[in-house]
């Protein structure tokens, strides 16, 4: 074996030893959760449950954090936030890539400056316009200030780019239009993107407890992330029955991150390179 051959065989082995160690660094905090989750409710805090493992304490957690509500909540916010921002960049997107007309550099530059102004700072402005509507303690005010975001438009924009302009002739040789070849062309070739945008939206609208906090007080529209915050208040020394908690409100986003994976790398590897 040429000494070249053990070096990169060397070499291999470091890149895996090294991406298996930040693997577990990465899952660690996980597992924690995962297993302390099963210990006898009302013990302190154990990695390892000395009683032997419970699988009560998610049913308790269930019930005692009103989570059915909260998962309806999030569950019809993210995707409906999610639907209107595929909508919206979508349509953006397209109209950046493809079309020409005057200033249109210009709106992509203030596109992307808004990709640097923290929701936060437009906490106010966003609350007046709410109170105008009269859509505070509604779902409106949960969807409606994140219908639209910088990111996707710039994503969607980036992997049209990508799409040769050939096939986009060819259908209008065929007699569609404008809206047709997005819809019957563009749309089922970036699906990645798609999927991409998706997953990032949908997460983070589950994440999200700033909107619900802020906009809303009715029980009624409580999401899984301001459940979890009130349970985490009225059960702080309780730990087994805290991370069950956690589990449940988390399990989600994890399921859907591993079903979409592969088209969610596929996405943003093939994000910018144009052919």
């Amino acid at each position: 074996m040429s000494k070249t051959s053990l070096n990169f065989n060397y070499l291999s082995f470091l890149n895996i030893g090294v991406l298996l160690l930040g693997s577990f660094i990465v899952l660690l905090p996980l597992l924690i959760v995962l297993l302390t989750s099963f210990s006898p409710e009302g013990t302190t805090l154990q990695i390892i449950p000395k009683d032997g493992w419970s699988f009560s304490n998610y049913q308790e957690a269930w019930s005692r954090g009103k989570f059915p509500l909260a998962f309806w909540n999030s569950t019809f916010v993210a995707l409906s936030v999610t639907g209107f921002q595929i909508f919206t960049s979508a349509l953006a997107g397209y109209a950046l890539a493809r079309l020409k007309f005057k200033g249109r550099q210009a709106l992509l530059l203030i596109i992307l400056a808004t990709l640097v102004i923290p929701f936060q700072l437009l906490v106010i402005p966003t609350f007046l316009v709410l109170k105008w509507g009269n859509l505070i303690n509604t779902y409106g005010a949960l969807i409606l200030p994140t219908a639209a975001n910088g990111f996707g438009i710039f994503l969607m924009r980036q992997f049209f780019q990508t799409i040769p302009v050939e096939l986009e002739e060819a259908a209008a040789m065929d007699g569609a239009n404008r809206l047709q070849i997005l819809w019957q062309v563009m749309l089922p070739l970036a699906r990645p993107a798609l999927i991409t945008l998706f997953l990032f939206t949908f997460i983070g609208e589950w994440n999200d407890v700033f909107k619900p906090l802020v906009f809303t007080t009715r029980p009624e529209l409580r999401t899984v992330q301001l459940t979890l915050a009130e349970f985490q208040e009225q059960f702080t020394s309780n730990w087994p029955l805290l991370m069950a908690a956690v589990t449940i409100a988390t399990l989600p986003v994890i399921v859907l991150f591993l079903i979409g994976q592969r088209q969610f790398i596929r996405g943003i590897a093939t994000t910018g390179i144009k052919n």
